[in-house]
């Protein structure tokens, strides 16, 4: 009888908590339990960081973490407690997120999706339904989302850039591009986009290694700029200068990082490359930071965190992080606007939880804490409302 009794008050609390959860959706957020409190507060108007987390290929789970620097927390997993209707969750494989006006936009790869929720609330707006998708850029009330249009295991097929409103998330337009496209930026009117071809190499053909050019007044590719095999990130500094990064071809062509500067005509072109296997950057002022991560011959992660100074154009410091014998796999890098904080997500095993860590302007580290599967991609919130953490 008392066993009876018991599970039927369990019963009870899960249905009273249920109901909770589900009669708060019309005019509040339901924020998960706080998952680490690293400790620091930082308090400008960068109110926190949006993380995406991958979650491993095929196990639909991509999750969304969130940092509040005004009070310290964690905040794990958030947004299936803020979108309950969601039956599969944010979906498979977070692979960019940004925020755009009062939008955040998270690009889902495998699910074919670019979800679009509110930045501050996280309740989603909407979906846009774009085949392989990859990375965003914006401009002008658009989004530009690159595609590999080609389904992951098919034929390789010629990428596209998918042209979207912001106001009523549909598509107006695409464009063809090179070869399986991925990051993208936006410099005096142009659309620079870095074609990899991976799915080519993947069928014995060469990668591509150009760099698509489309004015975006006329919404037309204008050129190809030659770079290198397989590139990957490509973003703009304050100079007007484009910094790109290639994965090379894992055999004579190594992974490096060139530099695209416009010549006297107004023009685009490589003007020279650096050998750093450059897998992801940010910039801090005049200094592109970067993470650095190559394989020894039993495939164990060597990685680096440096600087590059833009002007220059050289390497100034092979370490920004002064320990990193505690990162496993570096994989992604944020670095504060106002502060110079280094955050580094690291990937782990690439099966288990990921770990965030913080470090200050001068390489000290601060604090750690653990978050979803493969920290990859964050953004910064700064709208003066934070996110709600109470039901």
């Amino acid at each position: 009888m008392k066993t009876k009794r018991a599970r039927r008050c369990v019963l009870m609390v899960l249905l009273t908590l249920l109901t909770v959860v589900v009669g708060c959706r019309e005019d509040e957020t339901v924020v998960p339990i706080t998952t680490d409190d690293t400790g620091e507060k930082v308090v400008t108007d960068y109110m926190g960081m949006y993380v995406l987390c991958e979650g491993n290929m095929g196990s639909n789970k991509a999750t969304l973490d969130y940092l509040d620097l005004h009070t310290g927390e964690y905040l794990k997993n958030i947004f299936p407690t803020r979108n309950p209707q969601q039956v599969k969750e944010l979906g498979d494989v977070g692979n960019d997120v940004k925020i755009y006006g009062s939008k955040l936009w998270l690009v889902i790869n495998c699910s074919n999706k670019v979800e679009v929720c509110d930045a501050t609330t996280t309740v989603s707006q909407g979906h846009v339904d774009i085949p392989n998708c990859r990375y965003l850029a914006f401009d002008g009330g658009f989004a530009y989302v690159t595609s590999y249009v080609g389904q992951v295991g098919g034929e390789s097929v010629q990428g596209s850039v998918y042209k979207v409103d912001t106001l009523s998330l549909k598509v107006v337009d695409k464009i063809a591009v090179g070869y399986q496209p991925e990051e993208m930026a936006v410099v005096e009117g142009k659309l620079y986009v870095a074609n990899s071809g991976g799915y080519e190499a993947l069928q014995g053909r060469d990668y591509d290694r150009t760099v698509s050019v489309i004015d975006l007044k006329t919404f037309k590719e204008e050129r190809r700029i030659d770079v290198a095999p397989n590139l990957f990130r490509l973003r703009a500094d304050s100079h007007g200068q484009l910094w790109v990064s290639s994965r090379g071809d894992y055999g004579d062509n190594p992974s490096c990082l060139y530099c695209l500067k416009p010549n006297t005509y107004g023009q685009m072109e490589k003007a020279y490359r650096l050998d750093i296997p450059v897998s992801d950057m940010a910039f801090r002022g005049d200094s592109l930071c970067y993470v650095a991560t190559t394989f020894d011959e039993n495939w164990n992660t060597i990685a680096s965190i440096g600087i590059v100074d833009v002007v220059s154009g050289k390497a100034i410091n092979e370490q920004l992080v002064k320990n990193t014998s505690e990162l496993e796999t570096p994989y992604g890098l944020m670095i504060h606007p106002l502060t110079g904080d280094v955050y580094v997500m690291d990937a782990t095993n690439y099966v288990s939880s990921g770990y965030l860590f913080c470090y200050d302007k001068d390489g000290n580290f601060k604090w750690k804490t653990a978050t979803g599967d493969i920290p990859g991609h964050a953004c910064w919130y700064v709208k003066e409302q934070k996110i709600k953490t109470k039901p």
